[in-house]
């Protein structure tokens, strides 16, 4: 049996991502209030965190250590997000302008 790897599967309590990313469950719960993360959650209502949200949390602090704060840090990870978008959105014009030109 394997396990699933997809980056989106929940798979690590706080405890857990705490210790993989050295952020404070305290500032892991922060970061959701803030809109910064939004881990998945049990049906009791335990936090879950992927491999996606780990990886985001490093971000996280990354930036934070680069000294920006929280709300900058927000709009950080928003503009990357739309320009992943535009990218994929370019890309896939792209793709469409290649196939009416065969």
């Amino acid at each position: 049996m394997t396990v699933d790897q997809h980056p989106d599967r929940a798979l690590y309590a706080i405890s857990v991502a705490s210790e993989l990313t050295g952020v404070n469950p305290q500032m892991l719960r922060a970061y959701e209030d803030r809109g910064l993360l939004r881990p998945q959650r049990t049906a009791g209502g335990t936090r879950r965190y992927s491999n996606r949200d780990i990886d985001r949390i490093q971000r996280i602090s990354a930036l934070l250590l680069s000294g920006l704060n929280l709300a900058g840090v927000a709009q950080v990870l928003e503009l990357e997000a739309e320009t992943d978008r535009l990218r994929d959105e370019v890309d896939q014009l792209r793709r469409t302008a290649q196939q009416g030109d065969s």
